[in-house]
């Protein structure tokens, strides 16, 4: 679901080093029951980078049991299929950088669009009291 019964979050793009040098990465999934699958974060994973362990930092335990898959649409996409009966895992990569593709784009101009509606519907029908807006 989108704005405005939730608020639309964007994930941080990362722009290519202009020295070459690559990003550290570390993002933490939650298996549900013993499998996790989804896309890794960031574009353009350097595939002999990606490790799985049960603690941060590459702590705890390794976990060998993944899989990698590149969807032949989106090559600079990566996604993941871990099998671990544990709570939490940590994936760690290297990546030079994210590419900002048309879905990247499409997804910021829908949200703005949902919430100029959402204001104009508001607008129309809503009842504004003259409050204010105190920051804490």
């Amino acid at each position: 679901m989108a704005y405005p019964e939730k608020i639309d979050q964007f994930p941080i793009k990362l722009n290519k080093k202009p020295d070459g040098n690559r990003y550290a990465i570390e993002e933490e999934v939650v298996p549900v029951d013993g499998v996790y699958e989804g896309e890794l974060r960031h574009d353009n994973v350097v595939k002999d980078t990606v490790r799985v362990y049960t603690g941060s930092k590459m702590t705890g335990n390794r976990i060998d049991q993944f899989v990698l898959s590149v969807p032949s649409e989106r090559p600079w996409r990566m996604s993941i299929k871990i099998f671990a009966d544990v709570p939490k895992l940590y994936v760690s990569y290297e990546t030079p950088g994210d590419t900002v593709e048309a879905d990247d784009v499409n997804a910021l101009q829908d949200a703005i669009t949902a919430t100029q509606t959402e204001l104009e519907r508001y607008k129309a029908e809503g009842i504004i009291d003259g409050g204010t807006f105190v920051r804490g």
